[in-house]
């Protein structure tokens, strides 16, 4: 594996990792949301991850293998969503019930930590590769 391959898998987990904070951001900006039906409240959104490994087959073909991760979509929570008794409320339904998003805030936070602590642990490896490469450049004058 070249030195600049850490480039690319790097690149590709900071993009992974950006869709990450992204989606719990939203998920945390509509934490306290609520609705009068169940099927239109907010639900919380993960995305779904998939490594990606086209080694190319041999060892002259390595410069052209891919790795990395990427984002093959954001799915929907299917925990089920609280309800509240709140019959003066005007999203409230005929029994006086609303229904409250189901995102856990201290889930989101740790999503957001977890991802926070990979985008830095990526950005790392990046200044790594190139301080790497740097040094090597200068060994050759």
């Amino acid at each position: 594996m070249s030195l600049f391959n850490v480039f690319n898998v790097a690149g590709t987990a900071l993009n992974a990792e950006t869709i990450r904070l992204n989606t719990t951001a939203s998920n945390l900006a509509n934490a306290e949301s609520e609705s009068g039906d169940p099927a239109t409240v907010y639900r919380a959104r993960e995305p779904v991850f998939k490594t990606m490994m086209d080694a190319a087959g041999s060892e002259s073909n390595s410069a052209r293998a891919v790795a990395g991760v990427r984002v093959v979509g954001i799915v929907e929570s299917q925990a089920p969503v609280t309800m509240r008794y709140q019959p003066d409320s005007p999203l409230a339904n005929k029994q006086g019930y609303v229904y409250m998003s189901n995102v856990n805030p201290i889930e989101e936070m740790a999503n957001m930590i977890s991802a926070n602590r990979s985008f830095a642990t990526n950005v790392d490896a990046i200044n790594t590769a190139k301080d790497l490469l740097l040094k090597t450049i200068a060994m050759g004058h």
